[in-house]
């Protein structure tokens, strides 16, 4: 694996930079004029393009009805981002593992359901 790779694993983009970036700029359109067109508020779409909000699965859908990017390849990105976010905060996270066998639970927990 390069280096590029391992920091592209690593560092994936927020999907609301690449729309920016990707999308918008070479087509030269506002986030007014790209508001309109999404049919939502212009400060609800300012802050996915300046990654201060979260890809909703609607919004992804109205760029791929719009743009035609699928929605799909947005969320994955989306998911990849918060993936890599909260690895970033694994350290603060403090969980012990559980250790409990199967045979000490009650048979509620084990009846299939």
């Amino acid at each position: 694996m390069t280096t590029s790779e391992s920091i592209r694993l690593k560092a994936p983009s927020h999907p609301g930079g690449f729309l920016k970036h990707e999308v918008l700029e070479p087509l030269e359109l506002s986030v007014t004029t790209a508001s309109h067109i999404l049919g939502v508020t212009r400060p609800t779409l300012s802050a996915l393009l300046n990654e201060r909000a979260h890809l909703s699965p609607e919004m992804a859908l109205r760029f791929e009805k719009a743009f035609g990017i699928s929605m799909d390849t947005l969320m994955r990105m989306q998911n990849s981002y918060d993936i890599a976010q909260a690895r970033k905060r694994e350290a603060n996270i403090v969980v012990a593992p559980y250790k409990q066998s199967l045979k000490s639970l009650p048979d509620a927990y084990l009846a299939p359901r």
